[in-house]
Order: structure tokens, then C-alpha cells, then sequence
């Protein structure tokens, strides 16, 4: 594994893409190593297979135009904070040494997502432990960040939302890479992926923009100026 500036934590293949393909794109685009661990397989669901999941997550990574993504293999539908799972995120953290993880938002009606965002907390702080055989030399990542892919009927109160309007037409289509689980079997009006653009276009207005990604902390967040507000 070699070393990221930026490590987005997903509960299955689809959450990173959805939550925040957009800022993945910007980060690459501005010159920071960006990669992206799958937590599980996302499989079974209605529509997909295991086969089909891999395929449709490797198309969306060449979009995405991501060097490396790898998949821890826990399991889909029963996702727990273990010490075992937690002692392998961490060894994950302290071979690849990002700076900032990126994971779910807290709040969430999918125990997978619930479980997904302790866990990467759990990781993060053991991945600084001294006097262990954990892989990798101890490290602190310097901050968590929270992408929204939520399953609970809820209205965000981010702490700051990106402008990804150069970026959605290849954030859409990374999403729709992922044909099993937005396109088949799923109302043709509205379609899911509109639903997407009117969620994305909103989050733009609030900050004048076409497009916006919104994203949340736990911890404050500092600024050295001014220069990059919107």
C-alpha cells in the first residue's frame, strides 16, 4: 500500500461515489493521491450479483480516474466494529498514512453506515497505538470528514458544501456505472439519478452554484484566510 493524502471510507462499492464522486474528482484534479476503501462487497441486493458488482465498481474507478481502491472484504448486511474489523482499518490507516479519512455521515437508518462511521473513528485512534503488532509504523490522520449517503429522511445541516459544478457530468456518470443498483428495477420519472441532480442542485444554490457536495465534521474545522470561500 502506498501512501494517500486521502482515504474515503465506504460501507459498500456506490457510497463514495455517491456521497461525495464529485469531490474525488476535484481532489485528483488538484494534485492529491485520493483512494477509496470498500468496506464490503454491497452483495446481495435485489438486482445485483457479486459479478456485477465488481464490474460496475471497476468502470466507476476508471472514471473516477482513482489509482487505488481496495475492499477489506467484511461483510455486507452484517458490518460490525469489532476489534478484529477495527484492528484491520487501522492497519489500512497506518500503511497508507492520509492526512484526512472521509466517512458516512454519523446519523443513519442503515446499520452499515452506522457501524461503517464507529468503526473508522475506532481505526483512526488505534492506528496512533504504540507497543503493538499492528502492520505499519503508528500514525494519527489529521482529521475525519462525514460524506452524506444517507438512508434516513433527513435535511443536513453541513458544515461546508463543495462546488463541484465542473464536476458532475463524470460524477453522474460514476454513479451510473453502478446500473444494478440505480437503474434497474427503479422508477424510469423520477429517475433515481434525476432525483440525484435536483438533491445536487440545491445544495449548489445555497452556496451560487450549479452543484454543490455537502459535507460535515465532529471536530471545528480551521481556516488560515479567507481566499477560498464562496
Amino acid at each position: 500500500m502506498g501512501k494517500l493524502d486521502v482515504i474515503v471510507v465506504a460501507p459498500h462499492p456506490d457510497d463514495a461515489e455517491l456521497g461525495m464522486g464529485g469531490a474525488i474528482l476535484k481532489m485528483i484534479d488538484d494534485g492529491l493521491s485520493v483512494g477509496v476503501l470498500d468496506l464490503t462487497s454491497g452483495e446481495p441486493t435485489p438486482f445485483g450479483s457479486l459479478e456485477k458488482r465488481i464490474a460496475e465498481t471497476a468502470i466507476a474507478t476508471d472514471i473516477l480516474g482513482l489509482s487505488w481502491r481496495e475492499n477489506l472484504g467484511l461483510p455486507n448486511r452484517s458490518l460490525e466494529p469489532s476489534l478484529e474489523n477495527r484492528r484491520a482499518l487501522a492497519e489500512v490507516f497506518r500503511l497508507t498514512k492520509p492526512k484526512w479519512i472521509f466517512a458516512p455521515y454519523w446519523e443513519d437508518a442503515h446499520p452499515d453506515h452506522l457501524a461503517a462511521t464507529q468503526l473508522i473513528e475506532a481505526a483512526r485512534f488505534w492506528s496512533k497505538l504504540s507497543k503493538t503488532d499492528m502492520k505499519g509504523e503508528r500514525f494519527h490522520p489529521q482529521r475525519i470528514y462525514n460524506y452524506y449517503c444517507v438512508h434516513l429522511k433527513m435535511t443536513p445541516q453541513p458544515a461546508f458544501v463543495l462546488d463541484i459544478s465542473d464536476y458532475w457530468d463524470k460524477k453522474i456518470s460514476a454513479i451510473s456505472a453502478f446500473q444494478s443498483q440505480f437503474v434497474e428495477g427503479r422508477p424510469k420519472f423520477p429517475s433515481f439519478l434525476e432525483k440525484l441532480r435536483d438533491e445536487a442542485s440545491y445544495w449548489g444554490k445555497t452556496i451560487g452554484v450549479e452543484y454543490g457536495e455537502p459535507f460535515a465534521c465532529r471536530e471545528p474545522i480551521g481556516l488560515s484566510g479567507f481566499g477560498e470561500l464562496v
